[in-house]
C-alpha cells in the first residue's frame, strides 16, 4: 500500500488513520466473477454452497438466501454445513433441506464428490470448514468464494470479496444483481439475505453499516420482508436458563481495565456446563461490554475445552482483526474478530492483559 504523509490540525492521526483505512479497503475488493444465471442451469442438481463451522446469521442466511433463489429460478442445490448452528436460525426458509457434515459425513462426502459447482460463503480459509475443507481442496468442482473478510486463502475458481460490504448477505444479494437475474429473488431468499444484514451489523448498528447497506435492506422490505417478523425470530426465542445465564454474566464476569478503555470477560467450563450453554447461547455476550461508557475494546474468553474462545468488539479505529491475528490465532473484521487459544483460561486473560497494554496508544 502506498505510504500517504501529510500535516493536518486537530485530530491528524485519527483522520491519517481513517483516510489509510479506506485506500487499504479498496484494495480488498476482488471480482473474478465470470459465470451467470445460464451456467448454473447447466449444473442444477450438481451445485454445493457451504460455510464456516459453527454458522452464525449471515452464514445461514447468506448460504439459504442463495439456496432460495436458486430454487426460485428452478435450479437445484445443497447447502452443507460442517457443523450445527443455533436454533434461533432454524425458522428460516429452507432450513428442513441443510444437510449437517457432523453425523452425515458419507452422505455430504458423496454429494461434494460428485458436485459440479460449490459456492464457499462467509469464509476466507478452507480451515474453516474442518474436514470438510481437504475434500472441496481435491475437488473437481468449480469453487466459487463470495466472502466479506481480508485475506482470503487461493483455494477458489472464481471469487467476489469485498471487505466493504457489511456482510455476505449484503454481497450475495449484489452478486445476484450484478451477474445472475435479480427477478428470482424471492420472499423467503429476502428473509434469509435481511437475517443475515441483521446479525452482522448489529441491527444496523455496526460501523460496517453504509449506505449501500440502508437501500439493499429497503429493496428487501419491498420484497416482502417484515422486519418485526425478523427481529421476533431472531430476539424472542430465550430459554429461560439462557436469560439467567445472562444475568448472572452481567453481574459477575465483567470487568474493566486499562483505565477504563478495555471490558474483559469470561465464562469458565463449569459455568458453561452449570447453565446448559447450548450452540448460540453466548451469542452477543461481547457486545455488553462495548455498552459501558468510554470502553473502546470488548473481550469475551470462554473455556470451550481444549480451546478457549475468544470474541473481540471495538467501536473506534482499534484493529480487532489485526490484534487477534498477531496474538490469538484469529481474524476477521476491524471492529469484530474472533481467536483462540491453547493456553487453559487462566493463562489466556493473563496474557490478553500483558500484551493489551502493547497496543494503549490505538485504544
Amino acid at each position: 500500500m502506498l505510504d500517504i504523509v501529510f500535516s493536518i490540525s486537530g485530530g491528524k492521526n485519527r483522520i491519517i488513520c481513517r483516510f489509510l483505512r479506506v485506500l487499504h479497503e479498496i484494495k480488498y475488493v476482488q471480482n473474478t466473477i465470470t459465470h451467470n444465471l445460464e451456467y448454473l442451469k447447466t449444473h442444477s442438481g450438481k451445485i454445493i454452497i457451504t460455510t464456516h463451522h459453527k454458522p452464525d446469521g449471515d452464514a445461514m442466511g447468506s448460504s439459504l438466501g442463495l439456496y432460495n433463489y436458486l430454487k426460485n429460478a428452478g435450479i437445484e442445490s445443497q447447502v452443507i454445513t460442517p457443523t450445527d448452528y443455533a436454533d434461533f436460525l432454524w425458522w428460516l426458509p429452507g432450513n428442513d433441506s441443510v444437510l449437517i457434515y457432523e453425523g452425515n459425513e458419507e452422505k455430504s462426502l458423496q454429494l461434494i464428490d460428485e458436485s459440479e459447482v460449490v459456492f464457499c460463503l462467509d469464509f476466507n480459509a478452507l480451515s474453516r470448514i474442518n474436514e470438510m475443507g481437504k475434500h472441496i481442496a481435491s475437488s473437481n468442482a468449480n469453487v466459487i468464494l463470495i466472502d466479506h473478510h481480508r485475506d482470503p486463502e487461493d483455494f477458489d475458481n472464481e471469487r467476489l470479496c469485498d471487505v466493504n460490504m457489511s456482510s455476505t448477505c449484503e454481497l450475495i444479494y449484489t452478486y445476484v444483481n450484478q451477474h445472475l437475474d435479480p427477478k428470482y429473488i424471492n420472499k423467503d431468499s429476502a428473509e434469509c439475505i435481511y437475517t443475515g444484514m441483521v446479525t452482522d451489523t448489529g441491527s444496523f448498528r455496526f460501523s460496517s453499516t453504509s449506505s449501500n447497506t440502508i437501500r439493499v435492506a429497503a429493496n428487501l422490505l419491498d420484497l416482502g420482508v417484515t422486519p418485526a417478523h425478523i427481529y421476533e425470530k431472531l430476539f424472542d426465542q430465550n430459554r429461560l436458563v439462557r436469560l439467567q445465564l445472562l444475568g448472572y454474566f452481567l453481574a459477575n464476569k465483567i470487568e474493566v481495565i486499562e483505565d477504563g478503555k478495555v471490558a474483559l470477560a469470561h465464562l469458565t467450563k463449569e459455568e458453561i456446563d452449570q447453565y446448559d450453554v447450548k450452540t448460540g447461547d453466548t451469542e452477543g455476550f461481547v457486545n455488553y461490554g462495548l455498552s459501558i461508557s468510554g470502553v473502546q475494546l470488548s473481550a469475551l474468553f470462554i473455556d470451550r475445552g481444549p480451546l478457549v474462545k475468544i470474541s473481540f468488539r471495538s467501536k473506534t479505529d482499534f484493529p480487532c482483526n489485526e490484534f487477534s491475528a498477531e496474538n490469538f490465532n484469529g481474524g476477521g473484521h476491524r471492529n469484530a474478530a474472533g481467536g483462540a487459544s491453547k493456553q487453559s483460561l487462566p493463562e489466556t486473560l493473563d496474557k490478553f492483559k500483558n500484551v493489551i497494554k502493547n497496543y494503549r496508544e490505538k485504544l
